[in-house]
């Protein structure tokens, strides 16, 4: 039988924890986060024509997946491209790896 180490879940680790999981906590974030996971990078408008809401509620959905860190963007005026920001969608992998982990 293997046995897992347990994983210490630290204040600094539940204020990570909580900042990805909110910005995951809504459709169209995880939307937004597969269709960038199928490509390098993304226009604002070209998410608009993908997604069933408006331009302003995608900008708002950005804005709270960039606040997370879990994607980067690059302004170009007028558009912006944005990405997935690779190093801080690791790193919400592993924490919350590391959480359900510890969490029996």
């Amino acid at each position: 039988m293997k046995v897992i180490a347990e994983q210490q879940v630290t204040p600094l680790n539940q204020e990570e924890i909580a900042k990805f999981a909110k910005a995951l906590s809504h459709p169209i974030r995880l939307e937004i986060l597969r269709l960038l996971s199928t490509q390098s990078c993304c226009f604002t408008g070209d998410l608009v024509e993908l997604l069933p809401i408006a331009q302003s509620t995608v900008s708002q959905h950005l804005k709270e997946l960039k606040s997370a860190g879990l994607i980067q963007g690059e302004i170009n005026p007028p558009k912006t491209k944005y990405c997935i920001n690779r190093d801080n969608w690791n790193r919400a992998n592993q924490i919350f790896h590391d959480f359900f982990q510890s969490v029996k």
